[in-house]
């Protein structure tokens, strides 16, 4: 094998590791570390998360070394710290958020009530129309109209303090703060009770994880009894989100409430021609119809297509035919399919709605809460992803038996528990969104 760098190295080491375990078992467990550097007779890696690091550290270090031996022939020493994942471009996305405007925001019937209200709360923040809660299903505008209100929010009140963050983000900022001690927890804390305006996108996240939703409503609490505005992104009506508290559902409920359903056949006229107009493009009228005519449910698809045709433009040097369009409509609708669902995923979100750790639904005890928190994963796995129950036992360190055994008993339980069944099904919804 050809080894010239710390990454050959590393590449090297996880073909080592994979004789060893299954593949899921390392997608799940060893895949996100990163090699850091080797010196002194020690290699460092990072990873991002601390649930990661622990079982990692637990009980996969001597296979680690086993490898590294195997491939550098000495013992070397092996080092795991905690670092942090890059941004996903969602992420660096909201923080580059200067497209958003109301100026480029298409109006039509599904979205005009939301629009309307979204530009009165600029006037008068904190004391009319709050909390703001919009809601509705991904890919309809709510995103735009949170980050046209915090743009046009900066402009029309100079030294405002806001602060804009996903739901997701501000439940992991949250559960690091809790890991690192009394100091960070009052950071966070500081940082979001100090603000003039929070809005959070995709809030519905929280629901089911208690310690996070404890401190969204003392949040909240602390920001709306000061008069500073709060406003909130849903994929769905507050009272339809079971596992969301109903402290928090009354609170969101008390004031203005907006949804956005899928924009109907001429607002998807708009809102290509406005991406059209974006893009320094201009499309005939029979494209534009076409474009409206068959993207109907995301409307982040058809600014995927009018990028598509732009760039056909560009090297063509030629106006797009509809047999050309076809092609892109078909491409980017697969590219916007959501990506499978991940075993480390299910196991994520079950342990933090049932507040236990990733390690202990991963580890033999059998305690009453563990064991129902293990056999829901495996239910949850069988129901959203394509692994057979071999495969899911298998995630689990159990033999497919065990995974039939949990998915069977799960069946009939939530038959006869309506309310834990729709905590599952609250998860499988996060999941999917």
């Amino acid at each position: 094998m050809n080894i010239e760098s710390l990454s050959d190295i590393w590449e090297a080491v996880c073909t080592e590791c994979k004789k060893s375990i299954t593949e899921i078992a390392f997608n799940v467990w060893l895949k996100d570390l990163t090699p850091v550097s080797m010196s002194d007779g020690k290699l460092s890696l990072t990873i991002y998360s601390a649930y990661k690091k622990q079982i990692v550290e637990s009980n996969y270090l001597s296979l680690l070394k086993d490898s590294l031996k195997q491939i550098m022939g000495i013992d070397m020493e092996i080092s795991i710290s905690l670092g942090h994942a890059n941004p996903s471009a969602e992420t660096a996305a909201l923080n580059n958020d200067e497209k958003y405007t109301f100026e480029n925001f298409v109006v039509g019937q599904t979205n005009r009530f939301a629009h309307a209200a979204s530009q009165a709360v600029i006037n008068n923040p904190g004391f009319e129309y709050n909390p703001f809660v919009i809601y509705g299903p991904s890919g309809v505008g709510k995103t735009h109209l949170l980050y046209a209100i915090k743009n046009e929010l900066i402009k029309k009140h100079p030294g405002i303090k806001i602060e804009c963050i996903r739901g997701e983000t501000f439940m992991n900022q949250f559960i690091q703060a809790l890991n690192d001690g009394r100091d960070a927890v009052n950071a966070f804390q500081n940082k979001y009770r100090s603000v003039d305006v929070l809005l959070i996108d995709d809030l519905h996240i929280i629901a089911g994880r208690e310690q996070t939703q404890e401190e969204f409503f003392n949040t909240f609490n602390v920001l709306h009894d000061n008069n500073k505005q709060i406003i909130v992104t849903l994929d769905r009506p507050p009272k339809a989100i079971s596992t969301l508290e109903d402290r928090i559902r009354s609170r969101l409920e008390s004031d203005l409430m907006a949804d956005i359903t899928p924009a109907d056949f001429e607002t998807r006229v708009g809102i290509t021609n406005k991406k059209a107009e974006q893009f320094g493009i201009t499309l005939s009228e029979e494209i534009v119809y076409e474009i409206a005519k068959k993207i109907i449910a995301n409307t982040r698809q058809i600014e995927g297509v009018v990028k598509k045709l732009k760039l056909y433009i560009q090297i063509e040097n030629k106006n797009p035919t509809i047999p050309v369009l076809k092609n892109y409509i078909r491409e980017v609708i697969n590219d916007f399919q959501p990506e499978p669902i991940k075993i480390e995923q299910i196991i994520e979100e079950v342990a933090r709605t049932y507040q236990v750790s990733e390690s202990e639904i991963l580890s033999s005890r059998k305690t009453a809460q563990l064991v129902l928190a293990r056999q829901i994963s495996m239910y949850i796995a069988r129901e959203t992803t394509d692994l057979s129950y071999q495969a899911i036992g298998e995630s689990f360190g159990r033999d497919h038996t065990t995974a039939l055994y949990s998915v069977r008993k799960m069946e009939a339980f939530l038959k006869e528990r309506p309310h834990e069944k729709e905590i599952v099904d609250d998860i499988i919804r996060n999941l999917k969104s």
